[in-house]
């Protein structure tokens, strides 16, 4: 049940569009190109695209462009808003504020041409605070994980 004491909502999709309603994100700080499931116990994967033509490859080891590992655990963080805010009742609009990482562990570099799959689920959920585990796959191996907390608020 959601907040509002409604069924939560399973997903199969959430495409560019819907994630751009609700995220605040842009280009180059979206990290999250499609949510390919949500399951209605607040778990999901979601998918992000390597590309070389990001700003980040440019100087972080430029002659051996390496995705850095903050902008994997925010793809992770942001991947799990939208799995929050898809099952949201409300039509208040909503905001995220990241408030912790721990436990982030970093297995080997992503590359650009690699296909990120953010692999979240819920860890705890009291009132407005929410923390998830995530794992992030590339070719079914594990390149990332961690665990993210953060507040889910009214936009102002």
């Amino acid at each position: 049940m959601n907040e509002a004491g409604k069924p939560l909502k399973s997903v199969e999709s959430v495409d560019i569009q819907k994630i751009l309603e609700m995220l605040p994100h842009r280009y180059p700080f979206l990290l999250v190109d499609r949510i390919i499931e949500i399951n209605d116990d607040f778990s999901g994967i979601a998918i992000k695209n390597v590309t070389v033509n990001e700003p980040h490859f440019m100087g972080h080891f430029p002659e051996q462009p390496i995705m850095p590992g903050v902008l994997i655990v925010e793809g992770m963080a942001q991947a799990c808003g939208v799995i929050v805010l898809i099952n949201q009742s409300s039509d208040v609009r909503k905001r995220v504020y990241f408030m912790s990482i721990n436990e982030a562990k970093f297995r080997r570099p992503v590359v650009p041409g690699d296909t990120l799959y953010y692999h979240l689920r819920l860890l705890q959920h009291r009132r407005n605070v929410w923390r998830f585990a995530g794992e992030t796959f590339v070719n079914g191996e594990k390149v990332a994980e961690a665990e993210m907390t953060a507040m889910i608020t009214e936009a102002i």
